[in-house]
């Protein structure tokens, strides 16, 4: 049995995503193990994260700046904004470098059974962003579910008024994925938005 503060340590990582109990005292004995070089460095890179974390006042981005990484890039081309419903989708998205655009979180995707309505998203915040001026695209990359797509077809709705094109993410076959394997839903979105062949 371990002392209490180990515990402590040990159930707060079992919070983490896609860490259980096991696996979080699994981290706190590599820790323990290798607290001369490792645990002084996590514990000094959380310490400076947790001192700095700001949310961007212009995307939602979380960050250590604002405007954040991401929008203070002037690589960034500002005419094409890229919706998520999070950060964790920005920040898939973003280590993937294929898009070279700015950024728009949500803070989550419209849902009646969850009481989420359109002013409990950052949408307004979108359309004002729209509305300056400047941009070309918007990009309407929810996930796949019934809420994300609901959320995708408000958010373009709120836009048809505005000069600016509005796409969405292909959704569909994953690259190397067998028929078989698939569900019904990813299936029939599939044959939905099949093209010509050549």
């Amino acid at each position: 049995m371990a002392s209490q503060e180990i515990e402590n340590l040990a159930s707060a990582l079992a919070r983490l995503p896609g860490l259980g109990p096991r696996s979080a005292r699994r981290a706190v004995l590599w820790l323990v193990k290798h607290r001369e070089t490792a645990l002084e460095q996590v514990l000094d890179a959380l310490g400076a994260v947790k001192d700095k974390l700001v949310e961007c006042d212009t995307c939602g981005n979380v960050d250590t700046q604002n405007p954040c990484t991401i929008c203070a890039d002037p690589k960034r081309d500002a005419k094409s904004i890229c919706v998520v419903e999070d950060v964790a989708d920005l920040w898939a998205l973003d280590r993937a470098r294929l898009f070279t655009g700015t950024f728009h979180v949500l803070g989550g995707r419209l849902s009646a059974l969850d009481g989420i309505r359109p002013e409990d998203l950052a949408i307004d915040s979108l359309l004002g962003r729209v509305e300056q001026g400047g941009v070309d695209e918007v990009v309407l990359a929810m996930n796949a579910t019934l809420e994300g797509q609901t959320t995708a077809h408000y958010i373009a709705e709120r836009l048809e008024d505005h000069a600016v094109r509005i796409t969405q993410l292909a959704h569909g076959l994953p690259v190397g994925g067998e028929l078989d394997y698939l569900d019904e839903g990813t299936l029939a979105q599939a044959l939905r938005a099949r093209r010509p062949l050549g």
